[in-house]
């Protein structure tokens, strides 16, 4: 088996193991019920929860979630993962692959604006009532993720640049391979402050204090339909959906714009 193979091998396995994602089991799914994969960024991983279970009870159609950053689920469909749709956390990501004539051409669109918030975790010891506070010597550790990954993570570095932050907080800075990975730190009492995505944060316990967006460019979110969907129709309805009334108003729910 050649590399290539291999890595498309572990890629369908990762994706029959989530499957159960939205309450339909493995071997429900595999019996004949129809399905839609779909590559979404981290920031998504509550908001498209409900999302997918909404569009499955409309439709019967069972969405299967493969949440990553947004760099790294580009990557997988520039290596033939078997992806439907592809959610990403910006328009750039998409663009590119538009780019490459890995899209159906025409089903690219923007979905949301998302919102950049920094969480104060409930065990937190931190005394953080704004940004600024962050260079305290309280604040020992801030979650972020990967700038060169994911958007919100760039997102965030831009803001404390532009706060004249990014100096003394540098060396606070712990980087998680994406936004959701970036609240599991704080989740898990190992950073005292987070900055994720509001979707993430907005029902949590702790603290939340919403990023000024004029501090960092727009996060402007697309999705399109991948090329090699085998199972196009499904996609356009999913995307249907997201882009649709009843879509629109749980991504609001979320804080998205």
């Amino acid at each position: 088996m050649t590399a290539t193979q291999t890595w498309r091998t572990a890629a369908i396995a990762a994706l029959l193991v989530s499957m159960s994602g939205c309450g339909t089991s493995v071997s429900q799914t595999l019996a004949g019920r129809e399905q839609v994969t779909v590559a979404a960024a981290a920031n998504l991983t509550e908001v498209f929860q409900q999302i997918g279970s909404r569009f499955e009870t409309r439709t019967g159609i069972h969405p299967v979630f493969s949440f990553a950053s947004t760099a790294q689920l580009t990557q997988q469909i520039e290596n033939s993962a078997p992806f439907d749709v592809i959610a990403a956390a910006d328009a750039e990501h998409v663009a590119q692959l538009d780019r490459e004539h890995l899209l159906v051409s025409g089903s690219r669109a923007t979905y949301a604006v998302g919102k950049l918030a920094l969480w104060i975790p409930p065990k937190s010891q931190a005394m953080v009532s704004r940004i600024d506070d962050l260079a305290s010597p309280g604040v020992r550790v801030i979650a972020v993720a990967k700038p060169e990954l994911a958007p919100y993570g760039q997102a965030t570095v831009d803001t404390l640049h532009h706060l004249g932050l990014w100096d003394k907080v540098a060396p606070k800075i712990v980087y998680a391979e994406n936004i959701s990975m970036a609240k599991q730190y704080g989740g898990s009492n190992n950073a005292d402050a987070v900055f994720t995505a509001y979707s993430l944060v907005i029902h949590e316990g702790g603290k939340v204090l919403p990023v000024d967006e004029k501090l960092h460019a727009p996060l402007t979110q697309d999705l399109a339909i991948v090329a090699n969907s085998s199972h196009r129709e499904a996609a356009r309805r999913f995307v249907g959906f997201v882009m649709g009334e009843a879509g629109r108003d749980i991504l609001r729910s979320y804080g998205y714009k």
